[in-house]
């Protein structure tokens, strides 16, 4: 996520922001994390009931977790949070510009998204995914609440704490990124093989902003904004 700067070296330019072993330790529970999803959406694709804002909670709960423990290995490794998480805002105006670029970039990002769907022939049909999405206003309400929390755990696990690591290990920005979009791909694996190219060229979008920002807080309130839209306006679209 840092930007570059002339003349440093390599490992100056990308430094671990947390050890190795955590790093594993990380993919292997997104690993997990992603397995069970699989099983949950191959039960709600056959018709199951398994109950939506349970399903919310529980994800909410693994993300805030999985969160503290990304946190807590780049406390205890010594690592820099401002390179994970960006700058802290000191002023309304950098909270402003902020909220502006993640508004801006959420407007390019849908219209390539809704390219990328088309070239990859996705459409709104995945039964597992529709069933998914909220109905009534207490599912929107936990809905929303998942959503804020995917905008800023994700950004932090994914853009903020996993993409420095690839780039210190790669020493290069652009597979740093690439590698980055391709775990949050995979992680959203469960949506299926086209929905998970898709998402991983949302990711790349999401990593391409944070390095270009230094910061992962444009993404978040982007990535917040849509995840919360889709699910209002798919409980919307149902009345």
């Amino acid at each position: 996520m840092t930007t570059d700067v002339s003349g440093e070296s390599l490992p100056g330019r990308y430094p671990r922001v947390a050890g190795p072993t955590h790093t594993i330790a990380v993919l292997a529970v997104l690993g997990g994390w992603t397995f069970w999803q699989k099983m949950r959406m191959d039960r709600l694709g056959a018709g199951a009931d398994l109950h939506r804002v349970r399903g919310y909670v529980i994800a909410i709960c693994f993300e805030w977790a999985l969160f503290a423990v990304v946190l807590a290995g780049v406390h205890l490794y010594g690592g820099s949070f401002r390179i994970v998480l960006g700058e802290r805002w000191r002023s309304a105006r950098e909270v402003w510009r902020d909220i502006g670029i993640g508004i801006a970039f959420w407007l390019v990002a849908t219209g390539l998204l809704a390219l990328f769907g088309w070239l990859l022939r996705i459409h709104g049909n995945n039964r597992a995914i529709t069933a998914m999405l909220p109905h009534g206003a207490l599912e929107v309400a936990v809905w929303i609440a998942l959503s804020v929390t995917a905008g800023i755990c994700e950004e932090t696990i994914f853009r903020g704490y996993l993409q420095p690591q690839f780039m210190a290990l790669t020493k290069s920005a652009p597979a740093g990124i690439a590698l980055s979009a391709v775990v949050f791909g995979a992680a959203h694996a469960y949506q299926g093989f086209r929905m998970t190219i898709l998402i991983g060229l949302y990711g790349a979008m999401f990593g391409s902003l944070a390095y270009w920002r230094g910061s992962v807080r444009p993404g978040m309130i982007g990535h917040a904004w849509q995840d919360s839209l889709n699910g209002v306006l798919a409980a919307v679209m149902r009345h």
